[in-house]
């Protein structure tokens, strides 16, 4: 997968992605992030990207010229269809439905808003998918690219080596993944549940569809549902 991610912070994609299993799958071959710095677009002296809102308010808004430029930038690299994305609090809220489909892409573009947000003219034009991690505000799209781009690249075949751990986990069936151990045996006086050490493999697996329902109705009753 190749996945464009416009941003005024490149560093920041590259540091938190070069890591644990999505380094990995970056130094396979099996993932292409390239971070597009939308400063390099801008047509002033000083690579200005942002001005004072129209009407007034705290803050900056990312001008449109320059965003609008790396878009079709990374529109030309990109493969024709593939998808773009504008991470914002205002768009549909992140889940692992929506990782699954996104998964299935050859090419993403992941576009990041910073300050008060972007001319709204820009995004009128690109017509992005709007995508948010929560209802909550962030200083920009960054640490939600990164989400994404987490989420949705495990999912790819070869990622994270054992396919069998993307299909346990949580919300891959609607539903909290059960409690796990390892070793020791007994910590503080904690031991392992006998059913995990007995070596039955129908056991265990009733006991973790039990323990993954009776979690998902005790912390989270809208899943449950």
């Amino acid at each position: 997968m190749n996945i464009y991610v416009l941003t005024l912070f490149p560093e920041m994609i590259t540091g938190g992605l070069s890591h644990s299993v999505i380094g990995r799958g970056i130094a396979s071959g099996l993932i292409n992030i390239e971070c597009i710095n939308i400063r390099d677009f801008a047509d002033n002296k000083h690579a200005k990207a942002d001005d004072y809102p129209y009407g007034g308010g705290a803050g900056m808004v990312m001008l449109a010229q320059p965003v609008y430029d790396a878009y079709l930038f990374a529109k030309r690299q990109a493969q024709p269809g593939a998808r773009t994305i504008y991470l914002t609090p205002q768009g549909t809220v992140f889940n692992q439905q929506t990782a699954r489909n996104l998964a299935d892409e050859k090419d993403l573009i992941l576009l990041c808003g910073h300050y008060e947000g972007i001319d709204e003219r820009v995004i009128e034009e690109i017509a992005p998918e709007e995508i948010s991690v929560g209802d909550f505000i962030l200083t920009g799209g960054e640490l939600p690219a990164m989400v994404l781009i987490d989420a949705v690249c495990r999912l790819i075949p070869g990622v994270l080596g054992g396919e069998a751990s993307a299909v346990s986990e949580s919300f891959t069936d609607g539903l909290l993944e059960y409690p796990q151990y390892t070793r020791p045996e007994v910590w503080r006086g904690r031991k392992v549940p006998d059913v995990l050490l007995s070596g039955h493999h129908k056991n265990v697996d009733d006991w973790r569809a039990e323990q993954s329902l009776e979690r998902t109705k005790r912390r989270r009753p809208d899943l449950f549902r």
